[in-house]
């Protein structure tokens, strides 16, 4: 699954972008971009992919992500055609960045910011009072809705609940354009064939570099070696299919591109905390409310 780097238009006579929206059912779609963004699901329940974290959510969900962090949420169609409901909150980083800078009443904000890097799930209490919130954006005025904004951001920050969700982090500076463009050919590639036999000279020559110098560059700017960003893909994937399928093990294993099953059990320990077999024995069925 290709990363796609998405685009945010602000919303009328605002700074920064919210929007209501109302689903059967979320398709998985792997992307990133360069804001902020706040994201409340509802009445919905199926898997979640941040960074390199994976997890099954339920009932009202409430994160906040980073810019460059690549994320997805999946969900199936819910039984009796109910309707999800998704809020959506971007903000543009140097915006909110510079608000934070300028402002010595969000200065409390600063850290917090540098924690979305790695994506932040907030606890039921925080969640549920958001739901408010969000609902009063949609009625809002352009000020009364920076206002609430920020009340939004306050509940976020003291939520003593929350948790950050990757193991790692992704460069959320703004890098130069041509670095930006071959870090996206790198990984646009890897996530288009990352099932497959990769090698770093291959990656290096996509973007005319030694292969030392691509393994500089990509640890740089994600914090992962090449081959730990292609084995998060792999165990991503293969969570992916252990709940959303009944497939074997060792099928999900040649489906995610390991060489063999005991690689891959070895791998999944590593990065999950348990075998295949053992992750799936956990799952339950999400509940909707």
């Amino acid at each position: 699954m290709k990363a796609m780097c998405g685009k945010s238009i602000p919303s009328d006579s605002c700074s920064w972008r919210f929007a209501k929206v109302d689903l059967s059912s979320i398709e998985f779609n792997w992307h990133y971009h360069p804001e902020y963004e706040i994201c409340l699901t509802l009445n919905s329940g199926g898997s979640k992919h941040i960074g390199d974290h994976v997890s099954q959510y339920e009932r009202a969900d409430l994160v906040i992500l980073g810019p460059y962090l690549p994320h997805s949420w999946f969900c199936k169609p819910t039984k009796g055609n109910h309707e999800l409901t998704v809020y959506v909150a971007q903000i543009p980083s140097q915006w909110l960045n510079e608000l934070v800078q300028k402002n010595p009443e969000l200065s409390i904000l600063d850290s917090f910011l540098q924690r979305t890097k790695r994506g932040i799930e907030f606890g039921r209490a925080a969640t549920l009072k958001s739901i408010n919130l969000f609902k009063a954006m949609c009625q809002a005025d352009p000020l009364e809705r920076y206002l609430l904004l920020i009340e939004l951001l306050n509940l976020m920050v003291k939520d003593k609940s929350a948790k950050q969700l990757s193991t790692s982090t992704f460069d959320n500076k703004t890098p130069q354009n041509t670095a930006i463009a071959k870090l996206d050919k790198v990984i646009n590639y890897i996530y288009e064939h990352y099932t497959e036999q990769l090698t770093a000279e291959k990656l290096a020559s996509l973007v005319h570099m030694s292969t030392n110098h691509l393994h500089r560059f990509f640890k740089q700017r994600t914090e992962y070696t090449i081959n730990q960003f292609i084995n998060q893909l792999r165990i991503g994937k293969a969570c992916k299919l252990l709940i959303d399928s009944d497939t074997q093990i060792s099928a999900i294993s040649d489906q995610c591109g390991f060489n063999n099953i005991s690689n891959f059990n070895r791998r999944f320990r590593m990065i999950k905390g348990a075998t295949p077999k053992e992750y799936r024995n956990m799952l339950k069925a999400p509940a909707i409310i």
